[in-house]
């Protein structure tokens, strides 16, 4: 059930050619994001599809994620370790992990919590700050 409507969610297909991809990086290259998922929808979890043609975003998650390539190989630089990822693969990261995203890829992504925005309080206790200066 929907709490702020009293209605049960229903099944929901997204093709991600109708949404709405704004700039998360660049130049050089540039990277896009997209959310397919509204809070309202699924505040649990957070899920949506990105675009990264040639940028370096360098991001500390605040969440958990996972990355699963559709078209070509993204790059995850995180704890001195380089990890490349593509179609066929997914890539598990963990809360508070400081990382670089690069490559040319387009991929799906699954956050948890969905809703991470709203709980900047419990995102990662030895970075103070990292919240309202990643928002």
């Amino acid at each position: 059930m929907n709490a702020r409507t009293g209605t049960r969610p229903s099944v929901q297909r997204v093709d991600h050619a109708d949404l709405g991809f704004v700039v998360r990086g660049g130049p050089p290259g540039a990277a896009y994001v997209a959310r397919a998922l509204s809070d309202e929808v699924s505040p649990n979890m957070g899920v949506g599809f990105a675009r990264w043609e040639g940028a370096r975003v360098s991001w500390t998650t605040l969440y958990e994620e996972v990355i699963f390539p559709i078209e070509g190989c993204l790059t995850v630089e995180a704890d001195g370790l380089i990890h490349q990822v593509g179609p066929g693969q997914l890539l598990w990261i963990p809360k508070c992990t400081e990382l670089v995203y690069a490559g040319f890829a387009l991929f799906g992504y699954v956050v948890y919590p969905g809703n991470w925005k709203t709980q900047c309080d419990e995102a990662c206790p030895d970075k103070p700050g990292d919240c309202q200066q990643k928002l």
